[in-house]
């Protein structure tokens, strides 16, 4: 039985795929939070969360690296850990550093950093020669409106260290890119009290289809597991809306994203310990790094892939972080192909009414996760104000995204909100 020590944890379905994955592979871990409260407020009554399982739950200042990490050591001491993760992006550099100082399985802190780092990564890439888009990194708003009339509009927005498409935005012109700097100078700290970096990432549009490419990398060798595919809306912003695994593309296409991120992951250095979620843009200029997840993918994706090859990636994000290999080995499990969408509300108010109970009988549904009439609602601007999912399988071929997308459109059609 090893011992991991879980570094914070996002409160979604990561938050209790990960503690199982780490009990059903046969050992126990310990929950270290600077909020405990955190938690507890986000679980529902009588659900799953990451302090439920542990051997230990200890309190800590995990935004404070430098202070934390004596701390680490003197736990370590008297714990003996065996490896160390998180599911949370904010935390995934301080997994790096802890794991560094006590000689645990992982990547480097920096290839961690320049990952989660959105600036970093563009440099990283451009300086390998990693197809990207064109970019520029400023802080003072002259610098940065000239650099977006040097790239050319549209162009899309970021900050370059938060995560779930907060505040990325497309613009069209200086107004509305004027509009989305005030808006993204506003937010200070983010939703972890760390507080944010001022520069603004601006990027080139890319044109295409977007994918993302589900790795894993243990002993310096990256495993391809599959490309799942991702559908867009809510524009202005980019929500995601959905996605279907194995991605319904030619194999052509397949793999140029694989190699693609396969080049991505290699120039960052993300070549041991990382189950990572390489998001690309397929233009007519060719495959081009969106960003690098140094993590599982969010959002279920590591459950369709489970469905329809058998392959756990939070298991074998458990087993990489303790140094040993993962199990990979594809299964027969009725399926060829999964999807997901998800119920993106467009108005704020409260919800009146969300009825799919009908839904979780319809051949093909593998979950339906809806939120409860009542639920304060807020127009959707990120990841982060879904209404809930419908998820389901196809076993005959590619038409799992159709059948899901057929079963939100019945969902929307009951979906009331004042």
């Amino acid at each position: 039985m090893a011992h991991l020590l879980m570094v914070e944890s996002w409160v979604g379905s990561m938050s209790r795929l990960l503690p199982r994955a780490i009990r059903e592979g046969g050992h126990e871990f310990t929950f270290l939070t600077r909020d405990l409260h955190h938690y507890l407020r986000a679980a529902p009554e009588g659900a799953a969360h990451p302090l439920l399982g542990a051997r230990h739950v200890i309190t800590a200042d995990t935004n404070d690296t430098d202070t934390l990490l004596p701390e680490i050591e003197r736990l370590h001491a008297v714990l003996r850990f065996d490896g160390v993760i998180t599911s949370c992006d904010y935390y995934l550099p301080t997994v790096a550093r802890i794991a560094g100082r006590l000689g645990l399985p992982g990547s480097t802190p920096q290839a961690v950093e320049d990952a989660c780092r959105k600036d970093a990564t563009r440099r990283v890439l451009a300086d390998a020669g990693v197809p990207g888009p064109r970019f520029a990194v400023h802080e003072e708003w002259a610098d940065v409106a000239g650099a977006a009339r040097e790239i050319g509009y549209p162009l899309v927005v970021k900050p370059v260290d938060l995560c779930a498409g907060m505040y990325v935005r497309r613009v069209d012109d200086e107004e509305q890119l004027a509009a989305a700097v005030r808006v993204l100078a506003d937010f200070t700290v983010n939703a972890r009290g760390q507080r944010r970096e001022p520069a603004v990432l601006i990027e080139e549009l890319l044109d295409g289809p977007e994918v993302s490419v589900e790795t894993v990398s243990h002993a310096g060798a990256v495993h391809v597991v599959g490309v799942t595919d991702k559908s867009i809306g809510g524009a202005p912003a980019f929500i995601e809306t959905g996605h279907m695994f194995p991605a319904a593309l030619p194999t052509a296409d397949t793999g140029a994203a694989a190699e693609t991120a396969l080049a991505a992951l290699k120039a960052l250095g993300l070549t041991e310990g990382v189950v990572a979620h390489t998001e690309i843009k397929l233009t007519t200029a060719g495959p081009r790094v969106v960003e690098v997840n140094p993590r599982p993918a969010g959002n279920r994706i590591t459950e369709l892939v489970r469905h329809v090859t058998g392959i756990d990636l939070a298991a074998a994000f458990v087993e990489v972080s303790l140094g040993c290999e993962p199990d990979l080995r594809r299964g027969d499990t009725g399926l060829r192909s999964a999807a997901i969408g998800f119920l993106v509300p467009e108005t704020s108010g409260t919800l009146h009414q969300l009825d799919g109970g009908r839904l979780r009988d319809v051949p093909g549904v593998l979950e339906v996760l809806l939120a409860e009439p009542g639920k304060q609602v807020k127009a959707a601007g990120s990841n982060n104000e879904y209404l809930g999912h419908v998820m389901a399988g196809d076993a005959e071929g590619l038409g799992a995204r159709d059948h899901v997308e057929a079963l939100l459109g019945e969902l929307r059609s009951g979906l009331v909100i004042r």
